[in-house]
């Protein structure tokens, strides 16, 4: 993943970006996020960014969507270090902007059609875009990318994913709050006085 993060970094971000942690974390719901200056040397001389993927899933997603995310995380990176991040986990506009310019669609559904910006945010991958033609000539050049996968039992597999089904995440639109309910519960938020919102039922990254 490090020399995925350098190949990208190369092709897609003029080698702009600054050195990344690439670390595996199991967070429940995401394929991914991003953390700034999260880590730091024992004598504290240097800090760094942390960009985390979840190999729960890398059995089931293709090596092209895994390295997808990778690069969806390193635009939230940009923009921490380039642009003007918006508080939380919000997805703003210019974010929206920088995922285009790589060749990755925003969208909250991870299909076309889904809203672009919002607190959780997907994308797919641009048809002949700068990604997908990049990512096409890394694993030409590199097939083993990605080579372990998590060896999970189906009937494991099958329990998480019912448990998963039975709750589901409402956000408030306005500040972002969050909470977890039986699906089709009617949820509001006090403070914004604005109904939650269900996630989508697609996985998204952060």
């Amino acid at each position: 993943m490090t020399e995925a993060y350098a190949f990208f970094n190369e092709r897609l971000f003029s080698a702009k970006l600054p050195p990344c942690l690439i670390t595996l974390q199991r967070r429940r719901g995401a394929y991914g996020y991003f953390a700034r200056q999260c880590f730091t040397t024992r004598d504290g001389t240097v800090v760094t960014d942390e960009i985390a993927l979840n190999p729960r899933y890398f059995a089931e997603r293709s090596i092209e969507s895994t390295l997808a995310t990778l690069v969806h995380e390193m635009v939230h990176l940009q923009q921490a270090h380039f642009g003007k991040p918006s508080r939380g986990s919000y997805h703003n506009q210019e974010w929206a902007r920088m995922m285009r310019a790589v060749g990755l669609i925003p969208s909250s559904t991870g299909e076309p059609g889904g809203k672009e910006t919002g607190p959780r945010v997907s994308h797919y991958i641009e048809a002949d875009g700068r990604f997908a033609l990049a990512c096409a000539d890394l694993l030409a050049r590199q097939a083993g990318m990605v080579p372990f996968v998590e060896a999970v039992d189906e009937i494991d597999r099958e329990t998480r994913e019912k448990k998963a089904a039975s709750k589901t995440k409402y956000t408030c639109p306005g500040c972002g709050a969050n909470a977890w309910a039986k699906p089709k519960t009617g949820l509001g938020c006090t403070d914004c006085n604005l109904p939650l919102e269900a996630a989508p039922a697609k996985m998204t990254t952060g």
